[in-house]
């Protein structure tokens, strides 16, 4: 076969992937999602186009991880150099895109070791086992180490990362949960100091870490308080109880600082980032300091995680983010939208009750009595051209990729008020 007929039977194979059926398609994916009535063919920035020809204006950005948009020139230009040299090798061997990327990560966080992995609720899982290796081996936790996490939270969907997630609704049907979580009501500082008290009765100390989200995304994209998380970093230092950031949806620029524990002015021991890491591409990394990096070989591992494919995308990426002053966009976009949004919510008080969100990662917040819920919002932006995500039932989620222009948010605006309109008429 001549490269040619290669090349043919490739784009063959990719036309006949974009007329698949979502009939085909439900007949052999398991039901899983509650998907939309459209899909995606291909993207450009933040615009994606579906098998029919409709444009969209991406608000969602594959749920906040398109970094860079799609099709982004630094993004393809990494991803086709490295796939043409090495893409996989295993752990079994130094690779020096994840030795690069880990010193990228270190040099730029308060973090001193990097484990890599695939996703968010992997690295979440790493953080959890590194917490109860800690316990037992430098606390020499006797009872079972408790991991305290907040009510609303979102960790992730294994077994641990889904009891870690304080929302009992990812819990049906999957009992029993593991072992060694309790929840409190996030941003309560009087909660967490009760819990601990309670927890910690007895002849031993059962509080290992605390787990939270600097502002929790799936939980209704709710900010944390300063004063609060100084508090609790105070709190985690007399007690010897490690710190532990998901910063899997807030990390990577998405809140305006690299990390979104810096709009906090604390340090956590251990954090974890995964979704906007490469832009797209499958990563996730749990990041901790020196003084509780306790794993030892044969403790954990991964057999994708930090490949050379997905390090190579992902330092494409943090690259760009940095070359590009990115971060001072996603600062100056962000305070434009929350402008016009509360303008919106304004407008339509009868709707809305408030907006909140930090850089680009925002929240428009329905009121609770209304029949009128995020995804009716949701669907109708989706009919005008706008792609937007729920988080939970009464915030609407806007999310863009980070290098979104200030025509592109006026854009949104304008067709979510349409939405609106038609919605609440």
């Amino acid at each position: 076969m001549t490269q040619s007929t290669l090349l043919e039977t490739s784009i063959d194979s990719i036309n006949s992937s974009a007329d698949f059926s979502s009939d085909r398609f439900d007949r052999y994916v398991m039901n899983t999602y509650a998907r939309f009535p459209i899909a995606i063919e291909k993207g450009k920035g933040c615009r994606l186009w579906d098998t029919e020809g409709k444009e969209y204006l991406d608000f969602v950005a594959g749920i906040a991880t398109c970094t860079l948009g799609h099709a982004h020139p630094a993004s393809i230009e990494a991803v086709s150099q490295q796939i043409q040299k090495l893409h996989h090798v295993s752990n079994l061997y130094y690779i020096p895109e994840q030795g690069e990327l880990a010193e990228w990560l270190v040099e730029r966080s308060c973090a001193d070791r990097v484990f890599f992995c695939n996703s968010g609720a992997e690295a979440n899982e790493a953080a959890i086992k590194l917490v109860r290796k800690y316990a037992h081996t430098v606390l020499d936790f006797v009872e079972q180490p408790i991991i305290i996490t907040a009510k609303s939270s979102f960790h992730g969907r294994t077994m641990a990362t889904m009891t870690a997630t304080g929302q009992p609704k990812y819990h049906k049907g999957f009992e029993p949960l593991v072992d060694g979580f309790a929840y409190v009501p996030y941003n309560d500082i009087t909660a967490i100091e009760d819990a601990i008290a309670d927890l910690d009765e007895g002849t031993y100390r059962r509080v290992a870490a605390i787990m939270l989200e600097p502002l929790q995304g799936e939980g209704g994209v709710r900010p944390g308080d300063l004063d609060y998380f100084l508090r609790l970093r105070k709190i985690c230092d007399e007690n010897n109880i490690l710190l532990v950031f998901d910063e899997v949806q807030t990390g990577v620029g998405r809140t305006g600082k690299l990390w979104g524990h810096e709009n906090l002015g604390v340090e956590p021991d251990i954090f974890t980032s995964a979704k906007g890491l490469a832009g797209g591409i499958p990563i996730g990394a749990m990041l901790c300091k020196e003084s509780c990096a306790v794993f030892e070989p044969g403790n954990h591992a991964s057999t994708f995680g930090g490949n050379p494919f997905a390090c190579g995308a992902s330092l494409a990426v943090l690259k760009t983010l940095e070359s590009e002053n990115i971060l001072h966009n996603v600062e100056a976009r962000g305070e434009q939208l929350r402008v016009k949004l509360r303008a919106i919510a304004s407008e339509y008080s009868n709707l809305f009750t408030e907006v909140r969100g930090w850089g680009l990662i925002n929240g428009l917040v329905l009121r609770s009595d209304l029949d009128i819920k995020s995804i009716d919002l949701v669907k109708a932006a989706m009919d005008e051209g706008l792609l937007l995500a729920p988080a939970g039932t009464q915030v609407l989620r806007f999310v863009p990729p980070l290098i979104v222009s200030e025509a592109e948010i006026d854009e949104a605006a304008a067709i979510l008020e349409r939405a609106i309109a038609k919605v609440s008429s």
